[in-house]
């Protein structure tokens, strides 16, 4: 090659033809390789329920004893309001009213002797008009029989009503007064007795053998003169009209003036 190719080729000026080639392509920068995330697991399986438990078996409770009777406990004093007596039999049998009224003893621990066939006796005057309000017929008869076979006159009523209307009526001298009646009981009675002016001074001997209201009579006494408790016997009856007796055999209230004849 000759001087002026030399230069020629140093300025660029080959005016030989040269092969061309294809230009290589410049290689494309690599990306780097980033790994797939993992995938999530999958969540656990919930756990199986666990398998019911049997009922245990039965057991009876034990047996529990009944609670011991409450004692009952008894106020002294008057009562706030009088209860309603409903009616009731007495406590107390015919036959036993009618044994007792053939019987020398007393019954009621008030009496006090000594028997009245000892002693003198002091009889009401002849026809003294006795009322005697009982629902039960035994005692009505008792009481009828010994009256009369001493000289007394006698009235019967089976109900407090017919009892208020025969003594406004009749104006007994002395009344026997059971206080267990059908409708008005004997204390209703009594409290209209005494409000009667009628009747007010009229001496009243209460006689039950109910227990429920033998024990209310005893708290209140609301204007009673005497009590008898069934059975009673002849000797009581009799003893118990001949402490309200005054001078002249006619039976009167206690602290009652005696009235000019």
């Amino acid at each position: 090659m000759s001087i002026f190719d030399s230069i020629k080729r140093m300025l660029g000026g080959d005016s030989t033809p040269a092969k061309r080639t294809a230009a290589t392509p410049a290689p494309s920068p690599t990306r780097p390789v980033v790994p797939s995330p993992a995938p999530a697991p999958a969540p656990a399986p919930a756990p199986a329920p666990a398998p019911a438990q049997a009922p245990p078996p039965y057991t009876p409770l034990p047996a529990v004893a009944a609670p011991a009777p409450v004692a009952e406990v008894r106020v002294e004093g008057p009562p706030t309001a009088t209860p309603v007596l409903a009616p009731s039999p007495d406590d107390v049998t015919d036959s036993a009213i009618e044994a007792a009224a053939e019987e020398h003893p007393p019954q009621d621990d008030s009496y006090q002797g000594p028997e009245r066939r000892e002693r003198n006796r002091v009889n009401a005057r002849a026809g003294t008009r006795a009322l005697i309000v009982d629902d039960s017929t035994v005692v009505v008869a008792v009481l009828r029989k010994m009256l009369q076979q001493n000289g007394f006159q006698t009235y019967e009523a089976y109900t407090a009503e017919e009892a208020l209307e025969l003594a406004k009526v009749l104006v007994p001298e002395i009344i026997f007064l059971d206080i267990v009646l059908p409708g008005m009981d004997g204390f209703a009675a009594l409290r209209a007795l005494r409000r009667d002016p009628i009747t007010k001074d009229v001496p009243v001997i209460m006689i039950s053998g109910n227990m429920l209201a033998t024990e209310q009579f005893y708290v209140q006494r609301i204007g009673a003169d005497d009590f008898m408790k069934k059975p009673f016997s002849r000797p009581e009856v009799f003893t118990r009209i001949e402490r309200l007796l005054d001078d002249d055999g006619i039976p009167r209230r206690q602290g009652m003036p005696v009235q000019a004849s």
